[in-house]
């Protein structure tokens, strides 16, 4: 039961960070950030015979490991992946809804090509790389709420950048994934082990194909191998596999938060004494 509230929870705080964004985006306040819009920013030759939902079949289905993804860590059992308690159980929840959501989004994009898509597509990622910087953050220094919701709306303002300069996207999402790995590498090196090692340095690896492959899109098509299976598709399923990777690390770690704050009452305890 519990675990079911916490769900709900999550689904709801995230149902609330997207209306939000998607009232936000169609009061115009953000038409006039610039996007990339129409088929010729991707190396893959739409299909004149398919329904625009899939006119780029692979760029349009790849978005389906989001949804996958986002179901696999939902259903995945807290005491399997070393989750112990209810703050755990709700960051990955929290996590998988965004994945969830993620997919969607980006095949509309794909689909209509339309500048509030695409605005939504953008600012959607900031919170979630910003997510990964807050897990890591109360795995560290314990749960704290008012320091969740103020680096989580420093995330999503951050995107005001993007109407700034029309490079003000590219910085901001610099900035979190700089800030991600940072976090990464600060709590494997409190709280690390070979395992998450292994995740961090595989989830760091995908981060850079998801970067490079995208910027590499229309060069790699030159290549028979990237003709119809572009960069931008390697950098989806790159993104998915950073995602994955992702909550590898983080589940993993997890795990540690309430025996190190059990260690630390039981410490105070004897201090009283």
């Amino acid at each position: 039961m519990g675990q079911t509230v916490a769900l709900d929870k999550a689904c709801l705080h995230v149902a609330v960070a997207f209306a939000f964004s998607l009232v936000t985006v169609s009061t115009g306040m953000l038409d006039s950030i610039t996007t990339e819009l129409g088929y010729s920013h991707y190396a893959e030759a739409p299909v004149s015979w398919l329904p625009p939902l899939l006119a780029m079949p692979f760029n349009s289905l790849v978005n389906l490991g989001y949804i996958y993804l986002g179901i696999y860590w939902l259903t995945q059992d807290d005491r399997t992946i070393g989750i112990k308690d209810q703050r755990g159980h709700y960051m990955k929840n929290i996590f998988s809804w965004m994945a969830l959501a993620y997919g969607p989004v980006q095949w509309v994009r794909i689909w209509t090509q339309g500048h509030w898509a695409a605005v939504l597509d953008q600012w959607f990622t900031l919170p979630i790389f910003a997510w990964v910087i807050v897990w890591c953050s109360s795995i560290l220094n314990s749960w704290n709420s008012q320091r969740f919701i103020a680096m989580e709306i420093t995330s999503l303002s951050s995107y005001i950048m993007a109407l700034l300069h029309p490079h003000g996207f590219e910085f901001a999402l610099s900035l979190h994934i700089l800030l991600a790995v940072v976090s990464g590498l600060r709590l494997q090196s409190c709280h690390g082990d070979a395992s998450s090692k292994k995740y961090l340095v595989l989830a760091v690896i995908s981060c850079l194909g998801f970067v490079g492959m995208k910027l590499l899109d229309h060069w790699l098509a030159r290549f028979f191998f990237f003709k119809r299976l572009t960069g931008h598709f390697w950098s989806k399923v790159c993104d998915v596999l950073q995602f994955h990777f992702a909550f590898c690390f983080l589940c993993h770690l997890d795990k540690h938060r309430p025996l190190k704050t059990q260690r630390s009452q039981n410490a105070r305890i004897k201090g009283d004494k």
